[in-house]
């Protein structure tokens, strides 16, 4: 008989949230997070009802601010940015540092939060803080030469940013900007993660460090975190409709920008041969269902490899353990070992079993389909977040899976005869972050891999956005405005010798470095 599961001991979402009360009173009530703006935590915003994707349990909602209310926010960042610019950079190291031990003191208490906001298991949530506290640990460490010759903006950075990663893409990306010596403003994401961000932001202000972190719909809030003039520069992570808008915005206002946008990121199979390893990596592609700007959700295979390819993948992909994050045969288990939970929410779930259902109805042929009965859930949870693992081969050009980028753990196969056909299939969505291709010999990926829109191409291994020193951007509509990662992060944020040209994509020039 099956084993009966229960939640792990002291992981209930009360639990997180009592400690979240004990950590940061200053930040949370009884019933809803606060937003923070003129350097003091308002109790403003209507404070919307949310559910975990996790199993359904009521979570902390954002409380939505007005686009008045987050006019006067804007404005009194500047006045923050205006002081914060002449501290001297060895206090702000010192802030910034101080800011850094508090989130790695509270690290497990950050995670458990991501676990239950946004679904990430266990393994995945603790990695989403650390890379985010030692990453900017790296900034902090050779902030003096990448701020050799360069002074902060006129105004504060403007953050919205996707819900998948609040602490190694947003977190990190504030902290580095302020490091840099501007005011930093963030806007929570809809879809969750609020209470994370809240916590982590306490966290920065009470070392002093200039934050704003405010809720509400991104469409009121655009004039004020866009347009707005005293934003010195917008950065933005998210979808091409919405990137699209933003960029419009920033053009026309001549507004320094960082926008990251999704492209359908490939793989590539051709003249390959070595399906030990290749066996071996897929699982590691469904980490968090592929709820990743980086991850790789369709595959380009040469045709006469097909039968090969699949002797490799179908044993790999039915390895794939998904469920709840946090249930366990014994209250005292460690947590689960899953590569992923939930997807974002009900409605996200309904749209991927829509669009699959939709794309075999037109001629996608199925070759699998994980089972609920596969998962692990606790005995009568609710389980409309959940999507099991599938892999369509073929998907009509007519289906949203065949060129935009599903955002869950969908696979598609195409099948290709020639070079032309494989690079043609590779770069459907007009430019991504990361693609990589399968190949035997080295001089044919040199030959090919220049002809991949994809900022970063890996030949047999994966991509990823990258840590440190290693740059980040995209080609096409997967990117618009400066480039980031390493120095060029900091050089998107400051201000340098006049007529500077940054690395990035920009409506009057295009300038790409050579990514490691």
């Amino acid at each position: 008989m099956p084993t009966t599961l229960t939640l792990k001991s002291g992981t209930a979402w009360a639990d997180a949230w009592q400690r979240c009360l004990t950590v940061a009173p200053e930040a949370f009530r009884d019933d809803r997070v606060l937003n923070l703006w003129n350097a003091a935590w308002q109790a403003d915003g209507r404070a919307l009802p949310a559910v975990s994707p996790v199993d359904g349990t009521p979570v902390a909602g954002p409380p939505r601010l007005d686009r008045v209310t987050v006019r006067q926010a804007v404005r009194a960042a500047l006045d923050q940015h205006r002081a914060w610019r002449h501290v001297p950079l060895p206090e702000r190291r010192a802030r910034v540092a101080a800011t850094l031990d508090a989130l790695a003191e509270h690290r497990d208490l950050l995670a458990l939060l991501l676990v239950w906001e946004i679904g990430k298991p266990w393994r995945l949530a603790r990695a989403d803080v650390d890379r985010a506290v030692d990453g900017v640990r790296w900034y902090v460490d050779g902030i003096d030469t990448m701020l050799d010759g360069r002074a902060p903006l006129d105004g504060p950075v403007s953050n919205i940013a996707s819900w998948n990663y609040p602490m190694s893409v947003l977190v990190h990306a504030l902290l580095v900007q302020a490091l840099a010596g501007n005011a930093v403003v963030a806007k929570t994401p809809t879809d969750g993660g609020v209470a994370c961000l809240t916590l982590a932001t306490a966290l920065a202000a009470r070392e002093g460090i200039p934050v704003t972190l405010v809720s509400g719909s991104g469409g009121e809030l655009s004039e004020a975190l866009v347009r707005a003039p005293e934003i010195g520069c917008v950065s933005f992570v998210g979808g091409r409709d919405t990137g699209a808008a933003v960029a419009t915005a920033v053009a026309d206002l001549g507004k320094r920008h960082i926008l990251e946008q999704e492209g359908l990121n490939t793989w590539g199979v051709w003249n390959f041969s070595d399906w030990e390893t290749l066996s071996a990596t897929v699982p590691k592609l469904f980490d968090y269902g592929k709820q990743r700007c980086t991850a790789y959700p369709r595959f380009v295979v040469q045709r006469s490899l097909f039968d090969a390819f699949l002797a490799a993948y179908l044993p790999a992909v039915r390895t794939l353990r998904t469920g709840h994050p946090l249930a366990v045969e014994h209250p005292d288990d460690p947590y689960p070992a899953l590569d992923f939970g939930p997807v974002i929410n009900a409605a996200k779930a309904k749209e991927l079993h829509d669009q699959v259902a939709e794309a075999i109805d037109r001629g996608a042929v199925p070759l699998h389909r994980g089972t609920p009965a596969d998962a692990r859930f606790l005995p009568g949870q609710d389980t409309s977040a959940y999507v099991q693992p599938v892999t369509l081969l073929n998907p009509p050009r007519s289906s949203p899976l065949h060129h935009a980028e599903p955002f869950g753990p969908v696979d598609t196969i195409v099948l290709v005869d020639t070079e032309a056909e494989l690079l043609a299939a590779m770069n459907a969505s007009n430019g991504a972050l990361v693609a990589t291709l399968s190949t035997d010999e080295r001089a044919t990926f040199d030959r090919l891999a220049p002809h991949i829109r994809a900022f970063k191409i890996g030949h047999g291994v994966p991509r990823s956005r990258g840590d440190r020193d290693e740059l980040f951007g995209g080609f096409g509509a997967s990117w618009r405005g400066a480039f980031v990662g390493g120095d060029l992060l900091v050089r998107a944020v400051t201000r340098g010798p006049a007529g500077e040209r940054l690395p990035g994509n920009f409506p009057d020039h295009q300038l790409v470095p050579r990514p490691t």
